[in-house]
């Protein structure tokens, strides 16, 4: 079943063009079923970019899913066309009163500055705390988990001294978990940051369980045991050739930036990179929407607890 998108949303013609089954919201109405709603609080910078990295994951799926872009309403974003934020995207304020079968919260590149000096910090605890109640699953990506855990679980983000910069692989940790369901024994995920969070903390709180990590990323995945809250430390959403982009953005910036680590063939920038993720990114987002979302949420949103 498709993602339902405004037809004039950049992302559609995207998707459309590589197979991904989307549906427009004139077409959806005339379906006598239930979509999920899917709320995506984008904070990236690139927000057209990252709308349809998520996009072309949450279409991937046997799901109808209703899709409202969020962005915050206490930051201007540099770097998205204000026309496109006023024509596809809502702010919190416009959805308070509103439930969700499930939540995505994006990255953001701040991990350099305390949680507390985020501009948007402020708006983004009223947001998580409002999910307690009105969003039945949330899925936390790179530092949005980071800041999840942090405002949730009082766990730290610590710097460390060399970006996590490439992909790396990883393996899971618990077993007969839902969100797991189908993992191969080794696979890869793209990182991209300049902190982590840490076992020994995590494993101080008795409500969390730490699912997969990496001997070279770090811990990749957390899960609340009430199956509530999804920590994802990685980008498995990236293009591939994401970290490509974030790599030569930075060389031009004359930045002291390291070739990003198993992804060009040979360690050469002037190769294609070869994508190792993209089977291990639609297994992640299919099982959250089928286990955590659709299995589990109430028909009517209004009995959300």
């Amino acid at each position: 079943m498709p993602i339902n998108i405004p037809g004039n949303l950049p992302a559609y013609e995207v998707l459309t063009g590589e197979n991904i089954f989307v549906m427009t919201e004139e077409r959806a109405i005339h379906q006598d079923i239930r979509p999920l709603r899917i709320a995506i609080f984008n904070i990236m910078p690139t927000k057209i970019v990252t709308e349809t990295q998520l996009l072309r994951l949450v279409g991937n799926s046997p799901l109808q899913v209703d899709i409202v872009l969020l962005h915050p309403n206490t930051y201007k974003s540099k770097h998205t066309p204000e026309e496109h934020l006023k024509a596809f995207y809502k702010t919190f304020d416009d959805v308070s009163e509103e439930r969700f079968d499930g939540m995505i919260i994006t990255g953001a590149p701040v991990e350099h500055m305390a949680f507390e000096d985020v501009a948007y910090w402020s708006e983004l605890k009223e947001i998580m705390d409002w999910t307690r109640h009105n969003v039945y699953c949330v899925l936390y990506i790179c530092w949005a988990a980071q800041a999840g855990l942090y405002h949730f679980y009082n766990i730290p983000k610590y710097p460390v001294p060399e970006k996590v910069f490439g992909v790396f692989e990883h393996t899971p940790t618990a077993k007969n978990v839902k969100l797991l369901r189908g993992f191969d024994d080794v696979f890869y995920a793209p990182h991209s940051r300049h902190s982590e969070v840490r076992r020994e903390d995590i494993e101080k709180v008795p409500e969390l369980e730490i699912l997969a990590e990496s001997k070279d990323a770090g811990i990749y995945i957390i899960k609340s045991k009430d199956d509530r809250q999804i920590f994802v430390t990685g980008h498995c959403e990236y293009d591939p050739l994401t970290l490509k982009a974030e790599y030569d953005r930075d060389i031009a910036k004359g930045m002291d930036i390291k070739i990003p680590k198993n992804y060009f063939p040979g360690d050469d920038p002037t190769k294609q990179p070869v994508t190792k993720w993209r089977g291990h990114a639609n297994l992640l987002f299919s099982n959250w929407l089928n286990y955590y979302v659709y299995q589990e949420t109430p028909y009517n949103l209004d009995e959300l607890k």
